[in-house]
């Protein structure tokens, strides 16, 4: 089993950058897929990034397509979300998550989740 634990949330305003990290422990993350989830308050939980096992694929959301940057460390076992130009829409929290299959944009839920980390953008 894959443990993974989600930083770097915080309070921002809009227009600035924040970048998440998540720590992978109990395994190592070149055999897993990673995705990067978001859920606000009274909406459908989102996948707004993905990143296959070498790092060679990535693909996002729309809503954040050439704002947010995911990346992977497999040598350090962690994998990250860059976040520019963020947006009060933004606001959610976000989850890491992992699975051996690719499954696009997380139509089929990864089976290994993390706690997820509170992001807050203001105007």
């Amino acid at each position: 089993q894959v443990q993974l634990v989600e930083s770097g949330g915080g309070s921002v305003q809009a227009g600035d950058s924040l970048r998440l990290s998540c720590a992978a422990s109990g395994r190592t993350i070149s055999s897993y897929c990673m995705y990067w989830f978001r859920q606000a308050p009274g909406k459908e939980r989102e996948c707004v990034a993905t990143i296959s096992w070498s790092g060679s694929s990535t693909n996002y959301a729309v809503s954040v397509k050439g704002r947010f940057t995911i990346s992977r460390d497999n040598a350090e076992n962690t994998v990250f979300l860059q976040m520019t130009s963020l947006k009060p829409e933004d606001t959610a929290v976000y989850f890491c998550a992992a699975d051996r299959a690719w499954n696009a944009m997380g139509l089929i839920s990864p089976n290994y989740w993390g706690q997820g980390t509170q992001v807050t953008v203001s105007s």
